[in-house]
């Protein structure tokens, strides 16, 4: 009878604690919590306690408006790091952003408008010192693609300058309304296979639509697939402009050199940064000087002075042709987001920072509702000003204010400068920018890491190129999500084997050396147990016990008496869970197979004691490691197989 009790009262000891249960609005209010608030934006107004309310107002004060946190320490070494820098930007926003304007099929004018007052939002909201602010390619893009349909430029273009202003505007509250909403992990549906090639196939046809303007033609189609786009470009061969291939290719030679060099000298990144510019003036001038235009070299023409005419008169926000804008908005609005926060955070792990997701989309979307309302059209982080950016050494987000100071100057002062700018010197830049953004090296990493990341990155990208930029996205998240899905759905699992001369269990596939304990299966769950993978789990662990039936037998080994679950991955558990270890409790019990669970969390312990699954496994059989659940059963199962047995090793009433 000592022995007996001194089973029992072992059994005790390990039994893993049922926590105490808290409040329901408690729970609640701390999952919410943990879904929007993972990063604790409150912890620096929390910090000012101590009834110090005007403290902690300043603290809150600065964490809505971000410049406030480094304007209190700013010194004039930052401000002058922050003028060369900006003013180096200005140099490639400009070309940047009359090209863009074009290849949005809007006045180049915007384009200079967008580089001006949403940069300016951007200084003061922003929280991440690299980001230059300005128009993206794919935005761009998918303008052209998206709007054009619905009001081709050509033909009515004020109406379809109204509903870039609109899709811009409907771009911002989105973006505006993730951030106040605490929902940033929705641009997470976007992996970083999916971006790499949805970007990589939407600068191809960026590229390839670029055709016009370097071949001179002045009729193209307006479909973005890659069939589409060379035909146009075969059967127009005989209007081919000899002239614009000749300055265009020149051009686009002189901008690849340029940032080659400077990608092999960093300390030359000005060159890159002011190739577009100088290509810019000296096409120009070229065109000046040998009358280009009655060579059928097509021109800029005439860009009026003046800094942001106003727009919000121009919102379609109660038209037919609202929900195309806003469909638009929201699709670019996440692409936006992508990019720019992406980029963000990529520099900001160069410097040791951090950077606030849900911040940069309230002040993305804040950006374009301002924007749309002063003649400005779709703006985000693109990597290219970015980079320029960072290399002429900025030190806060002030830097584009300089950038719009310079640019809005050049609205004042400049703007007739661009008259004679050549268009095919705008395809160049385009061309030469987009060329950055295949990331081959990206593509040949994926391919070696995860052949599951490639194909995702492939589907992105040949759906981009072969259908248009919508399905191109429509794939990259669908294949995001079938994979999320996937991961839910079909957890892993494997079985553990104990390691010689100890304590350790390892995976027996992975450790040759990793011994199976003879009686036992050792099963280890890598994934929360929900209604999605409940009955997948249960037919699961059912084969692995039926592999190692199957293994006995063929061994002539010791019969199988307990399965061990390593439940020390599963994060939580749903009542679909609690209902498939009772199910699978009952099934191991007409084979007369004790089960026991190690490692169980306290959200797993707590629902098990409420759903009464605990009690139907017995709280004796929950331990704190899978060694200990071994040793246990080892010496509780070893007289027999049939449950009777294991009962009467545990049940004081049953002993005698």
């Amino acid at each position: 009878m000592v022995g007996q009790q001194q089973v029992v009262d072992a059994a005790a000891a390990a039994r893993v604690p049922v926590p105490p249960a808290k409040p329901l609005l408690r729970t609640i209010g701390g999952n919410l919590m943990e879904t929007f608030f993972p990063d604790d934006p409150f912890r620096a107004v929390g910090r000012e306690g101590g009834g110090r309310r005007g403290r902690q107002a300043v603290a809150a004060l600065r964490y809505v408006f971000p410049f406030l946190e480094w304007l209190t320490s700013y010194s004039f070494a930052a401000l002058w790091a922050d003028v060369v820098a900006g003013v180096t930007v200005a140099s490639l926003a400009v070309p940047q952003g009359i090209s863009y304007a074009k290849l949005a099929d809007l006045p180049p004018i915007m384009g200079l408008y967008s580089s001006f007052v949403p940069a300016l939002v951007y200084a003061a909201m922003g929280s991440s010192r690299e980001l230059a602010v300005g128009t993206m390619a794919v935005g761009s893009l998918l303008f052209a693609a998206m709007l054009g349909r619905e009001a081709p430029p050509g033909e009515k273009p004020e109406l379809y300058a109204a509903l870039a202003f609109t899709a811009t505007f409907f771009a911002g509250v989105f973006q505006a309304g993730l951030g106040v909403l605490r929902l940033g992990f929705v641009v997470d549906l976007l992996s970083h296979a999916a971006i790499v090639g949805f970007m990589g196939g939407a600068a191809t046809v960026v590229c390839l639509q670029q055709l016009k303007g370097m071949l001179g033609l002045r009729h193209f189609t307006t479909s973005t697939d890659v069939v589409a786009v060379v035909r146009s470009v075969v059967t127009q061969s005989h209007q081919w402009r000899w002239q614009s291939v000749v300055l265009g290719s020149g051009i686009l030679v002189f901008l690849l050199i340029a940032r080659y060099i400077s990608k092999r000298k960093p300390e030359w990144f000005l060159l890159s940064a002011a190739a577009p510019l100088a290509s810019v003036i000296a096409g120009s001038v070229l065109v000046y000087l040998i009358h280009g235009e009655n060579h059928g070299i097509q021109v800029i023409g005439y860009l009026k002075k003046g800094i942001n005419p106003p727009s919000a008169g121009d919102l379609l926000l109660s038209s037919p042709h609202t929900m195309v804008a806003l469909k638009t908005g929201i699709i670019t609005g996440i692409i936006g987001l992508a990019e720019g926060i992406a980029v963000g955070r990529s520099f900001a792990m160069l410097r040791n920072y951090n950077v606030d997701g849900n911040k940069e989309m309230i002040a993305f979307g804040l950006m374009n509702i301002a924007g749309s309302c002063t003649s400005c059209y779709l703006t985000a982080g693109p990597f290219s000003r970015s980079a320029v950016n960072y290399n002429a050494g900025c030190k806060t987000p002030m830097s584009n204010a300089v950038m719009a100071v310079a640019v809005m100057l050049t609205l004042l002062f400049l703007t007739p400068l661009f008259h004679y700018t050549p268009l095919v010197v705008l395809s160049a830049i385009i061309i030469s920018a987009m060329l950055g953004v295949i990331d081959y090296q990206a593509v040949g990493r994926l391919w070696k890491v995860d052949k599951i990341d490639f194909c995702v990155c492939v589907g992105a990208y040949l759906g981009v190129v072969f259908g248009s930029i919508e399905i191109g996205l429509a794939i990259a998240v669908g294949i995001s999500i079938v994979r999320i899905l996937l991961f839910v759905a079909r957890p892993k699992t494997m079985v553990l084997g104990k390691m010689p001369n100890s304590t350790n269990f390892r995976r027996m596939d992975q450790y040759t050396m990793a011994q199976a304990v003879p009686g036992l299966l050792v099963v280890r769950i890598d994934s929360p147990i929900y209604f999605t993978n409940a009955g997948y789990l249960r037919e699961r662990i059912m084969r692995w016990i039926n592999y190692e039936e199957d293994r006995i037998k063929a061994e002539s080994l010791e019969s199988l008496k307990c399965v061990v679950l390593d439940m020390g991955a599963v994060a939580s558990i749903d009542t679909s869970g609690t209902k498939m270890l009772e199910d699978l409790k009952k099934n191991l019990d007409r084979s007369s197979i004790q089960i026991a669970l190690a490692n169980p969390g306290s959200e797993i312990m707590r629902k098990l004691d409420k759903s009464n699954v605990l009690g139907l496994i017995g709280d004796e059989w929950i331990f704190l490691t899978v060694g200990e659940a071994c040793d246990y059963a080892q010496q509780n199962c070893k007289t027999g197989i049939g449950m009777d047995v294991v009962e009467c090793a545990v049940d004081p009433e049953n002993m005698v």
